[in-house]
């Protein structure tokens, strides 16, 4: 039975054709290459046998280069945009519950709260987009996939819904305490934004829990 190795999320799949789609990444069967077994080791060859190994080439380095490399390097080793990614994925639930409370039963500092952990959320998103991007281009090579598309939508999603209702807020701070049908559309565009933060984190989440068939 051959193996075959998605080269975009790493899925092994087993059979004598590569899947015509990746069932993690939604990768096309494109993008599959077969994993040959290693062969027994030949006998090592003396030193004097062995070719001259080519010298590296040269690449003039910038600082610019030197400094996203770094960076780049400390999201993967420190593991930054999960670090990252679960600061929306947890303030946002609790703070439309705080916006619910204040619905159902009038708490204006449970407002307040959810007000403020929106403006908190807001100024944390550069960073999730930021180590995001470079996991996207770095670990699944940019692939313009399904699930990267409805990532990448449902992020876009997330920050615009996030500054509508951060504005809406500011203009209007009484929105979510006084009966209107403005409170209404308010409490669905809060709504919506929960949907899409945990859209992307669950979509996310298949990509890193499923990228190996095992």
């Amino acid at each position: 039975m051959k193996k075959w190795e998605c080269t975009v999320c790493g899925y092994i799949h087993e059979g004598d054709e590569p899947p015509e789609e990746c069932p993690i990444c939604s990768a096309d069967k494109s993008m599959f290459i077969e994993i040959i077994e290693e062969q027994q080791p030949v006998q090592e060859q003396s030193a004097s046998e062995q070719p001259a190994s080519p010298a590296p080439p040269v690449v003039e380095s910038t600082f610019f280069a030197r400094v996203s490399a770094f960076a780049s390097e400390q999201i993967f080793r420190h593991h930054l945009h999960p670090i990252a990614v679960h600061t929306p994925n947890g303030v946002l639930p609790m703070a439309f519950i705080f916006l619910l409370m204040t619905f159902l039963f009038g708490f204006p500092l449970f407002e307040t709260a959810a007000f403020y952990s929106l403006i908190f959320v807001v100024l944390t998103m550069p960073a999730v987009i930021f180590t995001g991007y470079e996991v996207w281009q770095k670990r699944y090579r940019g692939a313009m996939t399904s699930i990267f598309r409805i990532k990448i939508g449902a992020s876009i999603v997330t920050v615009s819904l996030l500054c509508v209702l951060i504005l809406w807020r500011a203009i209007q701070p009484e929105i979510m305490t006084t009966a209107s049908t403005g409170r209404w559309i308010y409490l669905l565009l809060a709504t919506i934004l929960v949907g899409a933060i945990g859209l992307a984190g669950h979509v996310g989440g298949k990509l890193v829990f499923g990228s190996r068939n095992n």
